[in-house]
């Protein structure tokens, strides 16, 4: 397990805090609120990457897919990622992976309170072969599977990002789902943005739109392809107008090809 220091900002305690949670420290709550103070939206649109989250989910489910990795799994929000996809399969399997400590306690907290079909596994996603090792006793790659990335890839490299992502695609079976959010840049402001975040010590890396469209490369787009994480599944005329925005959450699903 990584390190515990109450006193430097965790990405996941920072999303529990916007989220109206109770699992963050001081310091999360300071970068919280000055990325807020900053681009006041923030909170707004980490409360959409998680309705998309919930929604893509139910949508996997409902497409045959039983079981689920959950990369960079954050602190468990309700409707946990087991209680979508269960609340159709019962049969459903979740395998969560996080490396944070208090990400890791919460989760194995769940596992203690009776959660079925849920593993946990400590470890640090980048380490693709060590973490799908981790999960293959609740996960079977040989069947489709749901690998998540919600709000996830930011904090890595373009190239990185690209190249962790394209190790766990090629491990998945023909006809599994990839869901993925990820912040997209929008010019100087977002660069004030990012520049806030890395002051915390929190890594950013906002993703062009080139470089989103790049991850879906081996991929087949699930209709209506890469949009804003609050329109993902949504009647676009539905959706009430926003206020400028110099980013947002682009969020999309793609198959993996049967061949």
């Amino acid at each position: 397990m990584a390190e515990f220091d109450v006193n430097a900002p965790s990405i996941a305690r920072v999303y529990d805090y916007w989220l109206g949670g109770k699992d963050n420290f001081a310091s999360d709550r300071e970068l919280g609120d000055k990325l807020l103070a900053q681009f006041p939206p923030t909170a707004d649109i980490v409360r959409e990457n998680k309705q998309f989250m919930r929604q893509a989910v139910a949508w996997v489910t409902e497409h045959g897919v039983a079981q689920f990795i959950d990369l960079g799994a954050g602190l468990p929000t309700s409707p946990s990622t087991q209680a979508v996809a269960q609340a159709i399969r019962p049969d459903a399997r979740v395998a969560y992976v996080d490396n944070d400590p208090v990400v890791i306690a919460h989760l194995r907290a769940l596992l203690a309170h009776g959660a079925s079909g849920v593993t946990v596994a400590d470890q640090d996603i980048r380490d693709v072969g060590t973490v799908l090792a981790a999960v293959s006793d609740n996960v079977d790659l040989r069947q489709p599977v749901g690998l998540l990335l919600g709000s996830l890839l930011h904090f890595f490299p373009v190239e990185e990002g690209h190249k962790m992502l394209d190790g766990y695609v090629a491990a998945l079976a023909p006809g599994s789902y990839v869901v993925v959010s990820v912040g997209r840049s929008g010019g100087e402001g977002s660069e004030r943005f990012i520049d806030t975040y890395r002051q915390g010590g929190v890594p950013l890396h906002y993703y062009s739109a080139d470089a989103i469209d790049a991850l879906f490369t081996d991929l087949e787009l699930v209709p209506p392809g890469i949009t804003e994480a609050r329109a993902w599944g949504v009647d676009p005329a539905t959706l009430p107008p926003i206020a400028e925005r110099f980013g947002d959450m682009a969020a999309a699903v793609a198959r993996v090809p049967v061949r």
